[in-house]
């Protein structure tokens, strides 16, 4: 009786590097998510002024007076679905990690797919708009470089990391 050898997976250390980010980025936003649920009950004027005696600011300058009138705006429904947001493109991104370190083949077109979403969004940010000051961010250009590279390089080694074997 003959046993099939299954060919072992080549080392990948871009795509677990891949994976890392979105396991980290998944895990931080669901602790922001849990964060924010906290929140939607308090009072978030009075909480943002104990911050600002905590860490020895006058919550009286007109700057701070004007961040506790906006929060006085917004209510624990608010809290709750920008928590709900946070929770669930967190979730997102742990499902997609998750997926890309097993090699599952549906995660490549996932993490295709999501970091191919925010090119045109990274884009258009940095195209400065008339009539507009324009802050160049070298943050987002890293991110959008980032994203480029991740979609090029899964999109171009799909076949040989997520090959199957049957």
């Amino acid at each position: 009786m003959a046993t099939e050898i299954k060919p072992s997976k080549k080392p990948a250390p871009t795509l677990y590097f891949i994976a890392a980010i979105k396991l980290i980025k998944g895990a931080a936003l669901l602790l922001l998510a849990l964060g924010v649920f906290t929140l939607a009950n308090r009072d978030l004027s009075d909480a943002f002024d104990q911050f600002l005696r905590w860490v020895h600011l006058d919550p009286e300058r007109a700057f701070f007076t004007r961040i506790g009138d906006w929060l006085d705006t917004i209510t624990p429904a608010n809290v709750r679905e920008v928590a709900s947001g946070t929770f669930l493109g967190g979730l997102f991104l742990l499902i997609e990690g998750i997926g890309l370190s097993f090699r599952a083949k549906w995660a490549i077109w996932l993490a295709i797919g999501e970091s191919a979403f925010f090119i045109p969004i990274e884009i258009f940010e940095l195209i400065p708009r008339p009539n507009a000051p324009h802050h160049y961010s070298i943050g987002l250009l890293i991110v959008l470089i980032l994203n480029v590279a991740i979609v090029w390089y899964l999109f171009k080694n799909r076949e040989r990391l997520f090959r199957h074997h049957h």
